[in-house]
């Protein structure tokens, strides 16, 4: 009988390796697991995935993470949704929402209503049976009620916060119980001769850090999972072709919105993201329209206040290892693959890898099949949001400029054909369970990139047109008034979890 696999070694540190290391450390607690992170503080982290979306509420309850504290310690801000804007058109822009749109009736998902409504001459937009989509740009929030507690569509809200002092505070949680850091750079990476399984890493003080499992946590590079073990990478970039982006923080507005904002450019698009104590800001750009240069001093023009650093550039290819969890060896985060933030899935890729991982942790086997299944099931999520991302791109209307042209031009996936061709015949949107995005979302970008189909479940014809027009204008009417009662969002970040102010960094 083999070994049981009891001790788990983390390479790198940010948000993958602490959130890996403050789970294990939670859920293996008592089992007699030794978890150990390996990091330098000489190898800086991409730290770019400070949006995040609904699910990451899971993560915080499985941790038993205080709200307040939380939002505090890491100067974090409430999410309702993303705003699209200059995506279908120059001067257009639209909202994906958290939450649902309405809500069901005769059986059936509300978007069919709501296109039978619009094909009547209904002039209320989707955002109007959103409570997310009506609070979000009012600058308004509440939270949620508990389920049930409404006749309403729920709503829901996720964060942005500073990902440097996520990974700090989550690196608190892991070694107040039990995890081990090891601070050092690694030089090399043994193996076993038999089988390729990786015994210990060796770091330049002659320390080695043996383990039975190894989380790769290294970054685009890869350090165990590809350099090492060559576990292989598929490129999307013939899909999304932005292979750049280059980040710069600002000066933080008096007003702190409640949403990511997602501004369509030249060659790519531009994050804004608010924090209580400054505002996060990218340009994701393709080299081949842009230079690095232009990228970064476009930016620098568009900000909302004074830059507060340097632009740091980065350089991404999309894609996803073949194997994500190759032998003794499962790569998180970045390690993993990459879709680039445009719908804030990073930190939530890593949430996702950890629960599977723990459904299927090897006990004193790596079974094949087992390993098998982990791959499978991530790469159907990393396939799912990637076409979900070429549905941004490829369905606008801009002819602006070589870049757009371009993505106009893009032969989509099968999988998106699929979706995007039963969603125009027949308005019907299939989520299975797993899938990240649901019903709502895909409504929310279809309809904003002005996809419309030519019609709608027959369920939709039941209610007359009298009476469908009398539910739609009562529930959006019920929308609005429970939003006037919500506070400004500032007003309830200050009672809630008003942060301390952060010390100046030289520039």
């Amino acid at each position: 009988m083999q070994q049981m696999v009891k001790k788990v070694v983390i390479v790198g540190g940010g948000t993958a390796g602490w959130m890996a290391a403050a789970a294990f450390g939670k859920l293996m607690a008592g089992g007699d697991y030794s978890i150990e992170v390996v990091e330098s503080e000489e190898i800086g982290t991409v730290g770019v995935g400070e949006a995040t979306i609904p699910p990451i509420m899971d993560f915080n309850r499985t941790m038993q993470i205080d709200e307040p504290d939380f939002m505090r310690a890491t100067q974090a801000s409430i999410k309702l949704g993303i705003e699209f804007v200059d995506w279908t058109r120059l001067g257009h822009s639209y909202i994906h929402p958290f939450g649902t749109h309405g809500v069901q009736m005769h059986g059936i998902f509300f978007h069919h209503f709501w296109l039978r409504y619009r094909a009547l001459g209904g002039t209320l937009p989707p955002d109007a049976f959103n409570i997310s989509a009506t609070a979000a740009p009012l600058g308004r929030y509440s939270p949620p009620l508990p389920p049930g507690r409404s006749p309403l569509p729920p709503h829901a809200y996720a964060y942005h916060f500073d990902a440097g002092l996520y990974a700090r505070y989550l690196r608190k949680m892991a070694e107040a119980s039990g995890v081990k850091r090891h601070e050092g750079r690694i030089v090399e990476v043994k193996q076993r001769g038999e089988d390729g399984y990786i015994e210990s890493v060796k770091l330049t003080d002659g320390r080695e850090i043996a383990g039975d499992f190894f989380v790769d946590c290294s970054g685009f590079r890869g350090l165990l999972i590809e350099q090492t073990l060559h576990a292989g990478y598929d490129d999307w970039s013939q899909w999304l072709p932005c292979d750049r982006a280059v980040a710069v923080p600002c000066e933080r507005l008096a007003t702190t919105t409640p949403y990511t904002r997602s501004t369509a450019r030249e060659a790519g698009w531009q994050w804004r993201i608010p924090l209580q104590h400054r505002i996060g800001n990218g340009y994701v750009y393709c080299s081949q329209f842009m230079s690095d240069d232009e990228a970064a001093s476009l930016l620098l023009t568009r900000l909302d206040g004074a830059a507060r650093a340097s632009p740091r550039p980065l350089r991404f290819v999309t894609g996803i290892r073949k194997e994500p969890w190759k032998n003794n060896c499962v790569s998180l985060g970045l390690a993993s693959g990459f879709l680039e933030p445009l719908e804030s899935t990073s930190i939530h890729f890593i949430q996702s890898a950890i629960a599977r991982l723990m459904f299927l942790f090897p006990g004193n086997t790596f079974d094949p099949s087992t390993i098998a299944k982990y791959n499978a099931m991530t790469y159907a999520e990393y396939e799912e949001t990637r076409d979900f991302l070429v549905l941004h791109y490829n369905a606008v209307e801009r002819e602006d400029t070589p870049f757009w042209r371009h993505c106009r031009a893009i032969k989509i996936p099968d999988t998106l054909r699929a979706k995007w061709e039963m969603y125009r015949e027949s308005g019907n949107i299939v989520a299975v369970p797993g899938d990240l995005f649901r019903e709502s979302s895909w409504f929310a970008v279809y309809t904003g990139q002005g996809c419309i189909p030519h019609t709608w479940h027959p369920f939709a014809n039941i209610p007359n047109e009298t009476e469908l027009r009398r539910r739609m204008e009562l529930m959006s009417s019920d929308v609005q008034k429970l939003v006037q009662t919500f506070p400004m969002h500032d007003d309830y970040l200050r009672s809630y979890c008003a942060a301390p102010p952060m010390p100046e960094k030289p520039m």
